[in-house]
């Protein structure tokens, strides 16, 4: 939990509520990460805000975000079998606290961890949290004008002296693969390294 709201903190600043605010609550969500083996290996815990508190066109516009579709992700995997990739995975961390808001929202502090000092405050957010209706809208966003600013779009082919690399994109998801290992290892650390500082993200 004290994880959780570290980023919550880096991200929010606790402000004086501007008349008319309508602030959003928001609760703690817990879940059981389990491994191969069907064992829990960690607990995690976030921080989600209460989205039936928001009202479109106060605290949320456009909500849609495209992501590719099932049938696309069997068809990279149909591909990559049938030319033998090895196919990878990075997860993006934290995603949805990346993503900018343009709309000013506000949230409650969260409960069990209100400031002593500032009981009347609220925080006013610069990202967006898990639980916005915008907030997967406004990652997608985000990712979206660094692959074109990198001249690159949700799925990637690249070819070089007969060799293809394939990369597909899927919210948070990153899969890759090649038919020459050098190639996938050259994107993991040239194009990986490029998003995680663009986006000041970590990869895992």
């Amino acid at each position: 939990m004290h994880k959780e709201l570290e980023n919550f903190e880096r991200n929010y600043d606790l402000v004086e509520p501007p008349p008319n605010c309508r602030p959003i609550g928001t609760k703690w969500v817990f879940m059981n990460k389990q491994g191969e083996n069907g064992m829990v290996v960690r607990n995690k815990a976030r921080l989600v805000a209460q989205y039936f508190c928001q009202k479109e066109g106060i605290d949320y516009e456009e909500t849609f975000a495209p992501v590719a579709r099932l049938e696309a992700i069997r068809i990279l995997l149909a591909f990559a079998a049938s030319k033998c990739f090895k196919l990878q995975q990075m997860d993006v961390k934290s995603t949805f606290l990346n993503g900018f808001i343009e709309e000013e929202v506000y949230l409650r502090q969260p409960p069990g961890f209100e400031s002593a000092r500032f009981l009347d405050r609220v925080y006013k957010l610069r990202k967006a949290l898990y639980g916005l209706k915008q907030a997967p809208r406004a990652w997608y966003a985000r990712l979206k004008s660094f692959l074109l600013k990198s001249g690159r779009q949700d799925l990637v082919l690249l070819s070089h002296g007969g060799d293809t690399l394939i990369v597909q994109i899927y919210i948070d998801v990153i899969i890759f693969g090649s038919s020459h290992a050098l190639m996938s290892r050259k994107f993991e650390m040239s194009h990986m390294g490029e998003l995680q500082f663009f986006l000041g993200l970590q990869i895992k």
